[in-house]
This record gives C-alpha cells, structure tokens and sequence, in this order.
C-alpha cells in the first residue's frame, strides 16, 4: 500500500571532494529530521551512498543509492544506480547510463551554472525545482517554471554538505516503502516538494570548510 514518504533526495558525506561530513551523521541528521527516504548522492562516487542505504535501514528509513554525476555540461543526480556513470561524458550520454541501471536521472539546480548546472536539458526524468542553497531563489524558480511548461516531475533537496542541511528541503512521494517503487514514483510524478532555504549560519559552516577560491565562486552563485 502506497503511502507519503518524505525524502531528502540529494545529501553529500565525506565522499565528496567538497563535504567533510561523515556518513554515519548524515544518518543521525536523517533519523532527527523523521526522513522516509534518504538518497546520498556524494560527487563523482558512490561507495559513501552504499554505505548510508545500508546504515538507514536500521531505523525503517528507505536508501536510494546515488551519485551526483559531472557530465560534460554539468550536473545529474542519478538515483537508484548500481554503478557510478563515468563522469565527463555529455549529458544525454549520462541519462541513457543512469536508465539502462533502471535508475532516475534528476536535473540538479539547472541554472545555477557556476554550481555546474546543466541548463534546460529536456530529456531527464525529472527537475529539482528547490534547492535549500539559495539567497534570492530566482534559479528556483526558473526550474520550476522549466519543469512545469515541459511537464517533467519535480523534486526537491537538500543538498546538505553539512548534517544540520539535511532535511531543509524534502519531497513528498507518494509510494510504497521501497526503493524501487519511490524510483517509479518519481518517475510518475507522484511527488510534491517543500523548500526551506538553508539558513545563513549553515551557509557559512559550510563555506568555512572550503578553499577561499570556492567561498568565492560559491558566494557568486548564490546570487544566480
């Protein structure tokens, strides 16, 4: 029986060159913020996503293993994946990759393009129309509209790079509590999204992590 779910479909660990939270606070933040669904899609690897959808099966949470993916234009989540698709390789490419594995390709922060959006990409099998890291949400909003005139599915996430992010922003699916029935769901656009933007305290716990050339170029972004 298909029940809502909450999930938090794109949260980073450790396993990204850009986060230094390990994955086991990740699930904590997980368990504290009452996810269903939990989809660690770490940058470029995917072990750290093995990991969680291992761990949050303890506490009755779903894991979608994932990856967020660096294509050649930018980037797609791919949810639901076995393997992680080479990274570099054009996005059409990267979405026939992520299906063929039976998974979801999702088109993250797309016109925010120094976070490496990829822009309007039409053939994806859905669109993060909310993500928590924002200042003026106009790139939120592009991606809202985008998803709604092409009528794709939307989601959205958090894209925690620290514990406290997790949960910010959720999406509501409707599905039973599984894996590959929330995937479908997805791809049905079963789903409803809930954006809270990342208070400004976690922003700058997160950019304190970085390289000064990253605080740098991310500061730029939040204002796309």
């Amino acid at each position: 029986m298909s029940r809502t779910l909450k999930a938090d479909l794109h949260v980073h660990t450790d396993g990204s060159y850009d986060c230094h939270t390990p994955v086991e606070d990740v699930v904590e933040a997980a368990v504290e913020a009452e996810l269903d669904v939990l989809a660690v899609t770490d940058h470029d690897a995917i072990e750290m996503s093995y990991e969680a959808a291992e761990l949050v099966a303890d506490y009755d949470i779903v894991g979608v293993v994932g990856v967020e993916v660096s294509t050649s234009k930018g980037h797609i989540l791919a949810l639901g994946v076995e393997e992680r698709p080479p990274a570099g390789e054009p996005v059409d490419k990267t979405v026939e990759r992520v299906r063929s594995q039976g998974g979801v390709a999702v088109l993250p922060h797309p016109f925010q393009r120094l976070r490496h959006g990829a822009g309007a990409v039409r053939d994806v099998d859905a669109v993060e129309s909310y993500n928590s890291r924002l200042l003026t949400g106009f790139a939120n909003w592009r991606a809202h509209r985008f998803a709604r005139r092409h009528g794709l599915p939307e989601v959205g996430g958090s894209d925690a790079h620290i514990a406290a992010m997790v949960g910010q922003t959720h999406t509501e699916i409707e599905a039973e509590r599984d894996a590959d029935a929330v995937l479908e769901a997805i791809r049905d656009g079963h789903t409803e999204v809930y954006g809270r933007r990342t208070p400004f305290a976690h922003t700058f716990q997160q950019f304190a992590t970085k390289a000064p050339a990253r605080v740098k170029r991310d500061l730029l972004s939040f204002f796309s």
